[in-house]
């Protein structure tokens, strides 16, 4: 069956053609496995809550007839505002707007939000870009650029709101400079999702081709219900493609947690147990709860515009396990730096087991990709990562110490992760207070950061180190729990190149050596594993080892070994002390940029000219080996072999040369 939805009808209809439904609503109450929903440009201002799930085999299909013609928005218009100074203006509108919470009295908290941000979940859009909240009239009166935003200029426009209990209204107060509100578009959101079902286990649905966004999203913790503006909600088998996706408060599309009443933000709540600890209990309940492979997961993002979100443009904690995030677009996330905590990045995800990130353009970040906790089976391949870093001078001293941002942040996890033919192009390329990655065929032209330390928690004299679990391969059954030991990391073919920073990096360098967290080391190249035992010298320490009754020794709480062969260094750039097959180019400055022209993004280099032939070997899941913790192999997702003999763009390599590309050239077309 299909049903159509046209907003433009001029009366109510029945779903056909010649008499479309006015909402996505209507067909979304009806809409049985093997039905297409296709909906005609037009504003849908709802919330979309489907009520059945398609199956295997028959999917529902949400379609607009032309790509992001149909918009889904959680906002409303609001006009009639009252000019009450020069550019101050004033408009109260009834609470009965709010359906079902009023973002305008909820505050955006949650755990690991940080507590000295004030912000509601609701926000003013002055043609369909979101203003900047502050506490107090006297801030919209005399408003004052943010020092944190990235776009310092727009952010005077300033709004700032109360209650009126009386009139049971909601006033906002806002500063427009120039611009009349009356005869501009201002919105404000009212609705906390766009496409997102109130009810578990509503799978199999795809939405295609729609705009999505101005909604008012929660924070979204992985100890949380995780609301997103569109999102699956603990189910299976969703494809969302080709949508424009944008100014959702905190999240833009949630692969997250269910809601577990009694664990929902305990830490911040209840306060007594460490957030850690409450996220492991999570996951064991979750495992109790019928988390698996055969309920929840295998989504499918591809071909999206995600950006100028608050939080994250994906999220995830459980429920994004076993999918498929490729061929996405995601930017200007968390650029406002009007919220702040430890869940902020393009994409932030916690247990993506056997998740494959793919093709991915993720740029003008705060962060760009976070693997937290299970990143096992992760692949991240083919991915182009750039300027994922505070834009300025100030930014970088003065917020550096919470976190600078990097390309890749992979955190506490005991792999395995595969990180192969990416080009890496931020300050800060990986950070990795982690173990079991394999990082093959990159080009790398930022740092390696937090190796060795940013494992543990913040006990001030106790030892607090932070176990997450590990899992059976391919599976959700929890194989065990371990601390981070550092180490059991594979390096091959990759290209490292120095590149010019701002010199505020080395003030930061030199102020985090004895940080627990992070390092804030600048430096490109292996060296921040110079310390760290090569294989035959780990070995060693277990011969002649027969288990109890042998001398005491610490050989089960080192660090564990790393392996490096094949990879190359230019611009000052330096290999891991103990790499004995690297190749130095200690006399060429090579160069490298990456320059966006007529809508295509173009890196130009040199250092093809300068790469030597013949220096590196053909990379392999048998020569990877296993990660040491769970035991398993760098593989696919189906337990198969993985043969890199393909590059960058999935060719087949013409020379076998490291880096991601797979022939030589002076010009790449990376998107």
């Amino acid at each position: 069956m299909i049903y159509y939805v046209n907003a433009k009808a001029e009366t109510p209809g029945k779903g056909t053609k010649d008499s479309p439904f006015l909402t996505i609503q209507e067909a979304a109450d009806i809409a049985m496995p093997g039905d297409e929903v296709v909906v005609y440009p037009g504003i849908y201002r709802e919330s979309v809550n489907p009520i059945h799930g398609g199956t295997p085999d028959a999917r529902i299909i949400y379609r607009s007839v032309e790509k992001g013609a149909a918009v889904i928005t959680g906002a409303e218009v609001v006009k009639n505002w009252e000019k009450i100074d020069r550019t101050l203006w004033k408009v109260s509108v009834p609470n009965s707007m709010f359906t079902d919470r009023n973002p305008y009295i909820t505050k955006v908290s949650g755990d690991w939000f940080m507590v000295t941000c004030e912000a509601h979940t609701g926000d003013v859009f002055l043609n369909g870009k979101s203003m900047y909240e502050v506490t107090g009239m006297d801030k919209v009166m005399d408003p004052k650029k943010s020092r944190t935003s990235w776009e310092p200029e727009f952010s005077r426009y300033k709004w700032y709101t109360k209650q009126e209990p009386i009139a049971n209204e909601t006033v906002f107060y806002a500063n427009f400079y120039d611009k009349n509100p009356n005869k501009e578009n201002v919105e404000i959101s009212v609705r906390k999702s766009c496409f997102y079902p109130e009810a578990e286990g509503i799978g199999y649905i795809t939405l295609s081709g729609f705009t999505i966004c101005q909604a008012a999203t929660q924070w979204a913790p992985p100890t949380a219900h995780q609301e997103g503006m569109v999102g699956p909600h603990w189910s299976k088998g969703w494809i969302i493609e080709d949508c424009d996706i944008f100014e959702s408060k905190c999240c833009g599309i949630s692969l997250g947690k269910h809601l577990q009443p009694e664990n929902d933000n305990k830490w911040l709540k209840w306060k007594y147990k460490d957030g850690t600890q409450t996220e492991r209990d999570s996951i064991c309940q979750a495992v109790r709860e019928g988390w698996s492979k055969e309920n929840i997961g295998s989504h499918i993002i591809r071909r999206c515009e995600i950006h100028d979100c608050g939080q994250a443009g994906i999220i995830g904690h459980l429920g994004g396990i076993f999918s498929i995030i490729e061929d996405n677009h995601i930017y200007r996330i968390n650029n406002k730096q009007n919220l702040a905590g430890a869940e902020i990045a393009g994409i932030k995800m916690h247990a993506a087991i056997d998740v494959i990130y793919r093709r991915n353009h993720i740029h003008h970040c705060t962060r760009g990709l976070w693997l937290d906790w299970q990143a096992q089976g992760t692949r991240v391949t083919q991915n182009l990562f750039h300027d994922n870093t505070l834009p300025f001078a100030h930014l970088l001293w003065s917020e550096g110490m919470a976190g600078l941002g990097e390309d890749i942040f992979i955190e506490v996890s005991h792999g395995p992760t595969l990180v192969d033919h990416n080009i890496l192009l931020s300050y800060r390329a990986l950070k990795l207070p982690t173990q079991g990655v394999a990082v093959v065929h990159n080009l790398i032209a930022g740092s390696l950061t937090a190796v060795g330390t940013g494992v543990d928690n913040n006990s001030v004299n106790l030892a607090s180190p932070r176990y997450t679990p590990y899992h059976v391969p391919h599976g959700t059954e929890i194989a065990g729990f371990m601390t981070i030991l550092h180490g059991d990391m594979r390096f091959y073919n990759n290209i490292f190149i120095q590149q010019p920073f701002p010199p505020i990096l080395l003030r930061l360098e030199e102020s985090s050596k004895d940080d627990p967290w992070d390092d804030n080391h600048i430096a490109v190249g292996l060296t921040p594993y110079d310390s760290f035992m090569n294989r035959s010298e780990w070995k060693t320490m277990f011969e002649g080892y027969c288990g109890m009754g042998s001398a005491p020794n610490d050989r089960y709480y080192l660090p564990l070994p790393v392996w490096a062969w094949g990879n190359v260094y230019f611009n000052g750039a330096k290999p891991w002390a103990k790499e004995k097959d690297s190749f130095v180019d200690a006399e060429n400055r090579v160069k490298l940029s990456l320059k966006e022209v007529d809508g295509k993004w173009i890196l130009n280099t040199d250092l093809y000219d300068h790469l030597p032939a013949g220096s590196v070997k053909l990379v392999n899941t048998e020569l990877l080996g296993m990660a040491f913790e769970p035991e398993q192999s760098f593989e696919n997702p189906d337990g198969t072999t993985i043969t890199f003999d393909q590059d960058y763009f999935g060719n087949t390599v013409k020379e076998l040369i490291a880096g991601p590309f797979g022939e030589r050239g002076n010009e790449f077309q990376v998107v």
